[in-house]
C-alpha cells in the first residue's frame, strides 16, 4: 500500500512540472515542440561530395529516434546549423621502417544551435571526432568509418543540446 501512494505522490509531482519534458535519455527539452536542421554546408580543404547528405540526415535521425521533437522547415522551436570545417586522413604509429602503420580520418563540424524556448541553452560550438584504419585500406574503409564517425558526432551534438547530466 505504500509503494502505491509514494508512487501516485510522484506521478502528481511529476505532472505539475509541466514545463520540462524529459525522456529515458535525460534529455530536456522544455516546451520546445518543433526542431529544424539546416542543411550543413561542406567547407573542408577535402570534400566528401556525400558528407553534407549524411551529416544532415544522420542529425534528423537522432532527433527523430530520441526525442518527441517535430521536424520543421521553418520556425522552430530549436534549429540546429552549421558547416563542416574539417575532413582529413593523418598517418599515424610510424613503424620502424618509416612508414605509418594506421591512417586517422578526422571529422570536424561547427554547429550553432538556437534554442528560441530557453536561449540560455543556444551554443556555438565545434565537434571533431576520428577514426583510424590500417595503412594502405582506408578506401576500403572510408565508408564504415565515417558512418562510425558520424553516430559519435551526432550523439556529441544532441547530448550538448539537450543533456541534463
Amino acid at each position: 500500500m505504500k509503494k502505491i501512494i509514494v508512487f501516485i505522490l510522484l506521478a502528481i509531482v511529476a505532472c505539475s512540472c509541466g514545463h520540462v519534458t524529459f525522456n529515458m535519455s535525460g534529455a530536456r527539452f522544455g516546451s520546445a515542440k518543433t526542431c529544424q536542421v539546416v542543411y550543413f554546408e561542406n567547407r573542408a580543404d577535402i570534400v566528401n561530395p556525400r558528407l553534407t547528405a549524411l551529416i544532415t540526415d544522420a542529425l534528423k535521425e537522432k532527433i527523430q529516434k530520441s526525442s518527441s521533437l517535430r521536424l520543421v522547415n521553418s520556425n522552430a522551436d530549436v534549429t540546429f546549423e552549421g558547416e563542416i570545417t574539417g575532413y582529413s586522413v593523418q598517418p599515424q604509429q610510424v613503424t620502424a621502417a618509416g612508414s605509418a602503420a594506421k591512417d586517422r580520418l578526422t571529422i570536424t563540424v561547427k554547429v550553432k544551435f538556437t534554442n528560441e524556448v530557453d536561449t540560455e541553452l543556444s551554443y556555438d560550438k565545434s565537434f571533431s571526432r576520428f577514426q583510424e584504419c590500417t595503412a594502405g585500406s582506408f578506401s576500403s574503409s572510408e565508408g564504415q568509418m565515417v558512418d562510425n564517425i558520424l553516430e559519435e558526432l551526432m550523439e556529441d551534438i544532441y547530448n550538448e543540446a539537450f543533456a541534463t547530466w
